[in-house]
């Protein structure tokens, strides 16, 4: 009688886990250090793999490519964390899309504009840089925009839902300058290159926001 064969059982240890996390988080760690020191053409995955004291197939089996290495590293700047949930179901995003009052709206908007551009900012300039020689990366480039003004554009529709916006001013042109005052190309004129800090940036963008986009009456004058 043919012996009965076992089937294999899965084999998920927590330590291994916990290993395995930790390596992808250091090779993200370098990869981010060398992209933003020398550039995304000058950064090969050898150079990845060495700053990350592992093996170059190691690199290769976490992320197989230059550009979705740098597309991980993207989402995990983006994101905070390395939860597969989008910015429009966390926590932090709905707090703003849920939140009742208008003004409180655009300054919790302000303070979550600043926590992100403390993360992404060296880094969307070597993707802007990467998407001129890359075709994964341009593709990247065009999905950050496009998320980015869907993501305005839901607080901008939460605030009309309310009749919130200023007389004249409708949801799409809202959403326009809601888009471009909290570019990040706005921050790096006022941050990188003007020297303003974090705390002068954020209190700017939330006035000029309340300002420009809220009905006369749904703004405090003492922008508290």
């Amino acid at each position: 009688m043919a012996e009965r064969v076992k089937p294999k059982r899965s084999y998920h240890s927590p330590r291994r886990q916990e290993q395995a996390a930790a390596t992808r988080r250091s090779i993200l760690e370098a990869a981010q250090r060398l992209f933003v020191r020398q550039g995304y053409p000058a950064t090969t995955m050898e150079a990845v793999a060495a700053e990350a004291g592992v093996s170059l197939k190691t690199v290769y089996l976490a992320f197989a490519t230059k550009s979705g290495l740098l597309r991980a590293l993207w989402d995990l700047l983006l994101k905070g964390d390395e939860d597969e949930a989008a910015v429009d179901q966390r926590q932090w995003f709905l707090e703003v899309v849920h939140e009742p009052d208008p003004e409180r709206q655009l300054r919790l908007n302000a303070r979550n504009a600043r926590a992100v551009k403390e993360r992404i900012a060296g880094v969307l300039e070597v993707i802007r840089q990467a998407a001129l020689v890359d075709a994964d990366s341009e593709a990247l480039w065009e999905r950050i925009q496009s998320d980015f003004y869907e993501n305005q554009g839901a607080i901008v529709s939460s605030l009309a839902a309310k009749g919130a916006l200023a007389p004249g001013l409708d949801a799409t042109r809202a959403s326009d300058i809601l888009w471009t005052l909290n570019h990040p190309d706005v921050w790096q004129l006022l941050v990188g290159r003007r020297g303003w800090t974090a705390d002068q940036f954020e209190q700017w963008f939330a006035d000029t926001t309340c300002a420009q986009l809220l009905a006369a009456g749904r703004v405090d004058a003492s922008g508290s």
